[in-house]
């Protein structure tokens, strides 16, 4: 997938992951914490919203995190990574 999907860019950070998902719940925490220090926006979308495309691109990396609408982090959100790219 070279494009960017629109539902990246619903708020300047965006995970993508499913319900029941222990690594998205973390990847959830860390990222409103981060998110609430910067003052950004965030979004939570699941893989039932998203076009077969996407879920075939993400499914197994789940959960994927994206920074003003790019790809950010995949299974793991490292706290440093993105409060680093949230003050870029």
């Amino acid at each position: 997938m070279t494009e960017m999907p629109a539902w990246a860019g619903r708020a300047r950070v965006v995970m993508l992951g499913r319900p029941g998902c222990h690594l998205c719940e973390d990847a959830w925490k860390v990222i409103g914490a981060v998110a609430g220090e910067a003052g950004a926006t965030r979004a939570e979308v699941t893989l039932d919203e998203v076009a077969e495309a996407d879920r075939e691109e993400y499914w197994d990396k789940i959960p994927v995190t994206f920074v003003d609408g790019a790809r950010h982090d995949f299974w793991r959100v490292d706290e440093g990574r993105l409060r680093a790219a949230l003050n870029s």
